[in-house]
Protein backbone atom coordinates (compact mmCIF):
# COMPACT_ATOMS: atom_id res chain seq x y z
CA UNK A 1 0.00 0.00 0.00
CA UNK A 2 3.03 2.23 1.16
CA UNK A 3 4.31 2.01 -2.47
CA UNK A 4 1.04 2.49 -3.96
CA UNK A 5 0.49 5.27 -2.62
CA UNK A 6 3.93 6.82 -3.55
CA UNK A 7 3.22 5.76 -6.94
CA UNK A 8 0.45 7.81 -7.14
CA UNK A 9 1.70 11.06 -5.48
CA UNK A 10 4.62 11.48 -7.48
CA UNK A 11 2.86 11.90 -10.84
CA UNK A 12 0.32 14.17 -8.86
CA UNK A 13 2.93 16.62 -7.31
CA UNK A 14 4.72 16.84 -10.60
CA UNK A 15 2.00 17.87 -12.04
CA UNK A 16 1.11 20.52 -9.88
CA UNK A 17 4.79 21.82 -10.30
CA UNK A 18 4.75 21.66 -13.52
CA UNK A 19 1.11 23.48 -13.82
CA UNK A 20 2.67 26.57 -11.27
CA UNK A 21 5.89 26.65 -13.44
CA UNK A 22 3.54 26.84 -16.82
CA UNK A 23 1.12 29.98 -15.29
CA UNK A 24 4.20 31.91 -13.71
CA UNK A 25 6.23 31.40 -17.26
CA UNK A 26 2.91 32.56 -19.23
CA UNK A 27 1.77 35.49 -16.98
CA UNK A 28 5.88 36.65 -17.38
CA UNK A 29 5.82 36.41 -21.18
CA UNK A 30 1.88 37.58 -21.66
CA UNK A 31 2.07 41.01 -23.00
CA UNK A 32 -0.17 43.36 -21.82
CA UNK A 33 -3.41 44.11 -23.64
CA UNK A 34 -4.39 48.07 -23.94
CA UNK A 35 -7.85 48.72 -24.65
CA UNK A 36 -9.03 51.28 -26.83
CA UNK A 37 -12.34 52.61 -27.04
CA UNK A 38 -13.48 54.29 -30.23
CA UNK A 39 -16.21 56.67 -30.45
CA UNK A 40 -17.64 57.59 -33.75
CA UNK A 41 -19.61 60.87 -32.60
CA UNK A 42 -23.41 61.55 -32.94
CA UNK A 43 -25.82 58.76 -34.53
CA UNK A 44 -29.60 57.70 -35.02
CA UNK A 45 -31.53 60.50 -34.08
CA UNK A 46 -28.05 62.84 -33.36
CA UNK A 47 -26.97 63.57 -36.89
CA UNK A 48 -24.21 65.92 -36.29
CA UNK A 49 -23.22 69.08 -38.02
CA UNK A 50 -24.64 68.72 -41.46
CA UNK A 51 -22.62 69.68 -44.84
CA UNK A 52 -24.36 70.24 -48.30
CA UNK A 53 -24.63 66.37 -48.56
CA UNK A 54 -22.88 64.77 -45.79
CA UNK A 55 -24.19 64.29 -42.45
CA UNK A 56 -21.19 64.33 -39.56
CA UNK A 57 -22.60 60.43 -38.00
CA UNK A 58 -22.64 58.77 -41.21
CA UNK A 59 -19.06 59.87 -42.82
CA UNK A 60 -17.36 59.24 -38.73
CA UNK A 61 -18.48 55.63 -38.49
CA UNK A 62 -16.93 54.23 -41.66
CA UNK A 63 -13.93 56.06 -40.56
CA UNK A 64 -13.81 54.92 -36.71
CA UNK A 65 -14.74 51.31 -38.38
CA UNK A 66 -11.29 51.38 -40.30
CA UNK A 67 -9.68 52.74 -37.30
CA UNK A 68 -10.83 49.74 -35.39
CA UNK A 69 -10.05 47.47 -38.32
CA UNK A 70 -6.51 48.16 -38.38
CA UNK A 71 -5.49 47.64 -34.91
CA UNK A 72 -7.24 44.19 -34.79
CA UNK A 73 -5.04 43.69 -38.08
CA UNK A 74 -1.71 45.01 -37.34
CA UNK A 75 -1.15 45.01 -33.24
CA UNK A 76 -1.96 42.13 -31.19
CA UNK A 77 -1.61 44.06 -27.68
CA UNK A 78 -4.32 46.44 -28.38
CA UNK A 79 -8.46 45.30 -28.05
CA UNK A 80 -10.73 47.58 -29.60
CA UNK A 81 -14.19 48.44 -28.07
CA UNK A 82 -16.69 50.20 -30.26
CA UNK A 83 -19.44 52.56 -28.89
CA UNK A 84 -21.41 52.35 -31.77
CA UNK A 85 -20.64 50.01 -35.28
CA UNK A 86 -24.37 51.43 -36.53
CA UNK A 87 -26.79 54.34 -37.16
CA UNK A 88 -27.93 54.36 -33.68
CA UNK A 89 -27.77 56.99 -31.03
CA UNK A 90 -26.36 56.41 -27.87
CA UNK A 91 -25.68 59.60 -25.84
CA UNK A 92 -22.41 60.63 -24.48
CA UNK A 93 -23.77 59.36 -20.56
CA UNK A 94 -23.56 55.96 -22.25
CA UNK A 95 -20.11 56.38 -24.11
CA UNK A 96 -18.11 58.12 -20.94
CA UNK A 97 -19.74 55.11 -18.70
CA UNK A 98 -18.77 51.99 -21.31
CA UNK A 99 -15.40 53.28 -21.37
CA UNK A 100 -15.04 53.74 -17.54
CA UNK A 101 -16.90 50.05 -17.30
CA UNK A 102 -14.29 48.62 -19.26
CA UNK A 103 -11.38 50.41 -17.63
CA UNK A 104 -10.22 51.32 -21.01
CA UNK A 105 -6.44 52.77 -21.58
CA UNK A 106 -7.39 55.19 -24.00
CA UNK A 107 -10.83 57.26 -25.31
CA UNK A 108 -10.62 58.68 -28.99
CA UNK A 109 -13.98 60.10 -29.83
CA UNK A 110 -14.17 60.60 -33.89
CA UNK A 111 -16.08 63.75 -35.05
CA UNK A 112 -16.76 65.76 -37.99
CA UNK A 113 -16.68 70.13 -37.80
CA UNK A 114 -18.65 73.15 -39.02
CA UNK A 115 -18.22 76.68 -38.94
CA UNK A 116 -21.47 79.55 -39.44
CA UNK A 117 -22.62 80.37 -42.65
CA UNK A 118 -20.14 82.41 -44.64
CA UNK A 119 -17.12 80.79 -43.78
CA UNK A 120 -16.85 77.72 -45.64
CA UNK A 121 -12.99 78.52 -46.78
CA UNK A 122 -11.79 77.04 -43.39
CA UNK A 123 -10.68 73.29 -43.53
CA UNK A 124 -8.55 71.36 -41.92
CA UNK A 125 -7.92 68.61 -38.58
CA UNK A 126 -8.43 69.13 -34.76
CA UNK A 127 -7.84 67.34 -32.39
CA UNK A 128 -9.46 68.34 -28.41
CA UNK A 129 -8.27 67.63 -25.17
CA UNK A 130 -9.74 68.78 -21.97
CA UNK A 131 -9.91 71.90 -20.88
CA UNK A 132 -11.30 74.92 -19.68
CA UNK A 133 -9.97 77.32 -21.54
CA UNK A 134 -13.11 78.16 -23.74
CA UNK A 135 -12.67 81.71 -25.78
CA UNK A 136 -13.69 81.66 -29.49
CA UNK A 137 -13.56 78.96 -31.44
CA UNK A 138 -13.06 76.40 -29.22
CA UNK A 139 -16.23 77.65 -26.94
CA UNK A 140 -18.48 77.22 -30.21
CA UNK A 141 -16.95 73.69 -30.75
CA UNK A 142 -17.90 73.06 -27.16
CA UNK A 143 -21.02 74.41 -27.52
CA UNK A 144 -21.64 72.05 -30.49
CA UNK A 145 -20.78 68.92 -29.29
CA UNK A 146 -22.27 69.18 -25.53
CA UNK A 147 -25.89 70.57 -27.16
CA UNK A 148 -26.59 66.76 -27.92
CA UNK A 149 -27.22 66.13 -24.40
CA UNK A 150 -30.16 68.00 -24.44
CA UNK A 151 -31.77 65.77 -26.28
CA UNK A 152 -32.74 63.76 -23.06
CA UNK A 153 -35.67 64.67 -21.53
CA UNK A 154 -33.28 64.20 -17.81
CA UNK A 155 -30.27 65.90 -19.12
CA UNK A 156 -29.70 67.71 -15.67
CA UNK A 157 -30.00 64.13 -13.67
CA UNK A 158 -28.07 62.06 -16.00
CA UNK A 159 -25.25 64.89 -17.29
CA UNK A 160 -25.11 66.03 -12.99
CA UNK A 161 -25.63 69.46 -13.70
CA UNK A 162 -22.55 69.78 -16.21
CA UNK A 163 -21.68 73.20 -16.78
CA UNK A 164 -18.19 74.12 -18.45
CA UNK A 165 -18.64 77.00 -16.58
CA UNK A 166 -19.17 76.15 -13.41
CA UNK A 167 -16.75 76.63 -10.82
CA UNK A 168 -17.21 73.64 -9.56
CA UNK A 169 -16.53 71.96 -12.84
CA UNK A 170 -13.23 73.61 -13.17
CA UNK A 171 -11.84 72.21 -9.59
CA UNK A 172 -13.07 68.60 -10.71
CA UNK A 173 -11.14 69.62 -14.16
CA UNK A 174 -7.58 70.32 -12.52
CA UNK A 175 -7.72 67.02 -10.58
CA UNK A 176 -8.40 65.07 -13.68
CA UNK A 177 -5.96 67.11 -15.38
CA UNK A 178 -3.18 65.87 -13.42
CA UNK A 179 -3.75 62.45 -13.88
CA UNK A 180 -4.94 61.84 -17.54
CA UNK A 181 -4.04 65.62 -19.45
CA UNK A 182 -0.32 64.71 -20.37
CA UNK A 183 -1.04 61.47 -22.06
CA UNK A 184 -4.34 62.79 -23.80
CA UNK A 185 -1.75 65.83 -25.01
CA UNK A 186 0.78 63.29 -26.48
CA UNK A 187 -2.22 61.63 -27.94
CA UNK A 188 -3.96 64.77 -29.95
CA UNK A 189 0.12 66.00 -30.94
CA UNK A 190 0.70 62.17 -32.42
CA UNK A 191 -2.87 62.40 -34.00
CA UNK A 192 -2.35 66.01 -35.65
CA UNK A 193 1.73 65.64 -36.47
CA UNK A 194 0.01 62.16 -38.66
CA UNK A 195 -2.74 63.98 -40.09
CA UNK A 196 0.00 66.62 -41.56
CA UNK A 197 2.88 64.66 -42.31
CA UNK A 198 1.59 61.47 -43.48
CA UNK A 199 -2.51 61.65 -44.55
CA UNK A 200 -2.18 65.10 -46.43
CA UNK A 201 -4.25 66.88 -44.40
CA UNK A 202 -4.34 69.99 -43.43
CA UNK A 203 -3.45 70.02 -39.31
CA UNK A 204 -5.19 73.31 -37.53
CA UNK A 205 -3.48 71.98 -34.02
CA UNK A 206 -4.25 70.48 -30.46
CA UNK A 207 -6.58 72.10 -28.72
CA UNK A 208 -8.23 72.52 -25.50
CA UNK A 209 -12.20 72.56 -24.39
CA UNK A 210 -14.92 71.65 -22.16
CA UNK A 211 -16.77 68.68 -23.91
CA UNK A 212 -18.73 66.59 -21.91
CA UNK A 213 -17.79 63.25 -23.36
CA UNK A 214 -13.83 64.36 -22.09
CA UNK A 215 -14.78 65.19 -18.99
CA UNK A 216 -16.07 62.17 -17.52
CA UNK A 217 -13.73 59.70 -19.01
CA UNK A 218 -11.48 58.54 -16.26
CA UNK A 219 -8.40 58.15 -19.08
CA UNK A 220 -6.51 59.86 -21.32
CA UNK A 221 -9.02 60.97 -23.96
CA UNK A 222 -9.30 63.11 -27.29
CA UNK A 223 -11.93 64.36 -29.45
CA UNK A 224 -10.64 64.38 -33.15
CA UNK A 225 -12.26 66.55 -35.76
CA UNK A 226 -11.48 65.02 -38.93
CA UNK A 227 -12.27 67.93 -41.18
CA UNK A 228 -15.11 70.75 -41.95
CA UNK A 229 -17.93 69.57 -43.79
CA UNK A 230 -18.81 73.46 -43.84
CA UNK A 231 -16.35 73.67 -46.65
CA UNK A 232 -17.20 72.47 -50.15
CA UNK A 233 -14.10 70.66 -50.87
CA UNK A 234 -13.00 68.77 -47.95
CA UNK A 235 -17.03 67.37 -47.70
CA UNK A 236 -16.45 65.85 -50.84
CA UNK A 237 -12.89 64.22 -49.93
CA UNK A 238 -14.52 63.19 -46.88
CA UNK A 239 -17.31 61.09 -48.79
CA UNK A 240 -14.47 59.27 -50.84
CA UNK A 241 -13.15 56.18 -49.38
CA UNK A 242 -9.53 56.86 -50.12
CA UNK A 243 -9.41 59.86 -48.11
CA UNK A 244 -11.30 58.01 -45.29
CA UNK A 245 -8.63 55.78 -45.36
CA UNK A 246 -5.91 58.14 -44.86
CA UNK A 247 -7.41 59.27 -41.75
CA UNK A 248 -7.89 56.53 -40.66
CA UNK A 249 -4.51 54.87 -40.71
CA UNK A 250 -3.31 58.51 -39.30
CA UNK A 251 -5.13 57.66 -36.29
CA UNK A 252 -4.11 54.08 -36.05
CA UNK A 253 -0.78 54.88 -36.61
CA UNK A 254 -1.12 57.83 -33.57
CA UNK A 255 -2.54 55.13 -31.49
CA UNK A 256 -0.04 52.47 -32.30
CA UNK A 257 2.74 55.11 -31.53
CA UNK A 258 1.22 56.26 -28.34
CA UNK A 259 1.52 52.86 -27.03
CA UNK A 260 5.27 52.11 -28.01
CA UNK A 261 5.94 55.24 -26.08
CA UNK A 262 3.91 54.00 -23.02
CA UNK A 263 5.77 50.40 -23.28
CA UNK A 264 9.14 52.46 -23.45
CA UNK A 265 8.52 54.50 -20.16
CA UNK A 266 7.15 51.40 -18.24
CA UNK A 267 9.80 49.42 -18.71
Amino acid sequence: MRIKVKFYLIPLVLLTILAGLTTNSFGQTQKKKYKVVLDPGHGGKDSGTMGAKLKEKDVVLPVAIKVGKYLNEYTDDIEVIFTRTKDEYSHPAVRATKANQAEADLFVSIHANAMPAGNSHVFGTETYVMGTKNEGRNFEVAKRENSVIMLEADYKEKYQGFDPEAPEVNIMFEIQQEAYQENSIRLAQNVEEQFSKRAGRKSRGVKQSSLWVLWNTAMPSVLIEIGYLTNPKEESELATEQVQDYIASAIFRAIRDYFEYLKTTQN
